[in-house]
């Protein structure tokens, strides 16, 4: 089949070319994002490739059709940038990867919590200028404090197992709870609970329209003062004004952050040679207590193989006309067929 894969860099081809060496599917790579400036080059592709900040709202996804596309396959697990409505009517059925490495994303939430309590990068980059004073880099030690992980999936399971076995007390939100949360030795709670006893607060939920800013002035308000945020999901989880007020008051201890809302227009792009015109996200840059990271937190080679394996084992299966394992199901309110 003819697959467009957009936003496509040099180990997207690396590791498709790799999955793909027994499929034989023709990949065309694009390494600009799919949007209405590069709709032209997804035409006369059965199968359309993407990634979470890649357009695919209803004007894209008609055009898509109209241009022969009856596959969109994101190489991704989030899929919140997708009209699935809209793909709907359009007749192009969607495909994720549902689970690669929850390790890796898991890991980098750590990575990000150890380098906001020890304060890493302040450390490093004063060594370096030979500056070895110890003032203003005091942590706190992890064991016995309270980390609250919000979504309670296999990345957040992952990330409780880790806290436990700083001999953390792992509390746990989920709207739809699992038992192996609780066997790995963490225990649910409420939202109230969380606020007041957490030192430490990580999301790993998917975004929906249900928890869109579930980090906002009001929740903040709740946290514990002085408590840690870390968010590896999605970047529309926080509010991002509401955290900096939290910030400048001293309320919010710190952020340690993988994705940001506005993240579109910044993420996966060399910027370094062109002014940043996001004031917000500038400002969140300036505070000594933000840790942010380009949406890397998936980025092992493990995760990278098994993405891009799911991903032509996709398009396989949509090409032999078989079931989809990893098809999004179509929310009941869509009409299909019209």
């Amino acid at each position: 089949m003819k697959v467009a894969v957009f936003s496509a860099v040099r180990y997207d081809r690396e590791f498709l070319d790799a999955a793909n060496a027994a499929s034989g599917h023709q990949l065309d790579f694009f390494d600009v994002p799919l949007g209405a400036q590069s709709l032209a080059l997804a035409a006369g592709h059965e199968v359309v490739c993407i990634l979470p900040n890649d357009a695919a709202d209803a004007d894209t996804l008609a055009a898509l059709a109209a241009g022969g596309c009856r596959l969109l396959a994101l190489r991704s697990t989030g899929f919140n940038n997708v009209d699935l409505q809209a793909a709907a009517r359009a007749a192009i059925k969607v495909v994720r990867v549902s689970a690669y490495s929850p390790y890796s994303v898991a890991e980098h939430a750590v990575a990000l919590l150890l380098a906001l309590d020890r304060k890493i990068p302040r450390a490093y980059n004063r060594v370096r200028d030979g500056n070895f004073s110890l003032d203003g880099l005091m942590g706190f030690d992890l064991h016995g404090k309270t980390v609250a992980v919000v979504g309670t999936g296999r990345i957040g399971r992952a990330f409780a197992r880790i806290m436990v076995g700083f001999g953390c007390e792992v509390i746990g939100y989920d709207t739809h709870p699992v038992p192996d949360f609780e066997t790995l030795g963490g225990r649910y709670a409420a939202l109230a609970e969380i606020g007041a006893r957490a030192d430490v607060v990580s999301l790993h939920c998917p975004l929906t329209p249900d928890n869109h800013h579930i980090i906002n002035a009001e929740s903040l308000g709740r946290l514990k003062r002085g408590a840690l945020l870390i968010n590896t999901s999605r970047g529309g989880l926080v509010d991002t004004e509401a955290v900096i007020a939290a910030l400048k008051s001293g309320h919010l201890g710190g952020l340690g952050i993988d994705v940001y809302e506005q993240e579109a227009a910044l993420f996966f792009h060399d910027l370094s040679g062109t002014i940043i015109t996001d004031d917000l996200f500038e400002r969140l840059l300036t505070f000594p207590n933000v840790i942010v990271t380009g949406h890397q937190a998936f980025f092992t080679r493990e995760a990278i193989t098994t993405i891009c394996a799911t991903t032509i084992a996709s398009i396989d299966d949509f090409e032999a006309g078989n079931p989809l394992a990893n098809e999004i199901p179509i929310p009941p309110t869509v009409p299909t067929g019209v």
